[in-house]
């Protein structure tokens, strides 16, 4: 089953977020990591994660402010990696910075969306990210 990877420290938007996934049916499962550090751990099967044998998540929602390992360190390694770069990464993120917007466009981002202040704003958005993301986009066969 195709998984998606939600990158995220706040637990707000981590509830948030789920709920609006759950919102939108997908059929996926959604694995929630909160450090950077960690995420990188999970997509390269280190540390805790070493004994993980799931597939590579067809989809990244990551935010800039995370603990250890910010999220364009993250960005910057998963698109700089052969084997992880074909997986595609949204940027979901409070931050309007434009250097952040250029910055993640930069490194090779796929998407990068403000999240909404307004929570039915906040789920359609998700539930567009999801359906496309998850569902309508084709994944690469190595993702």
């Amino acid at each position: 089953m195709k998984r998606i990877l939600l990158v995220e420290d706040n637990p707000n938007d981590v509830e948030l977020t789920l709920e609006a996934l759950q919102q939108c049916h997908l059929a996926n499962s959604v694995e929630v990591i909160r450090d950077g550090a960690d995420a990188l751990d999970c997509l390269y099967r280190k540390g805790a994660y070493s004994e993980d044998k799931s597939d590579l998540p067809c989809l990244v929602l990551l935010d800039l402010k995370m603990p250890r390992v910010d999220g364009l360190e993250v960005l910057r390694q998963i698109k700089s990696d052969p084997a992880l770069r074909r997986i595609p990464v949204v940027m979901l993120t409070s931050s309007r910075e434009e250097k952040d917007v250029v910055q993640s466009y930069d490194l090779g981002v796929n998407a990068f969306v403000v999240k909404p202040v307004d929570f039915a704003q906040f789920v359609e958005a998700i539930r567009t990210l999801g359906v496309f993301w998850a569902i309508v986009n084709e994944s690469s066969p190595q993702s």
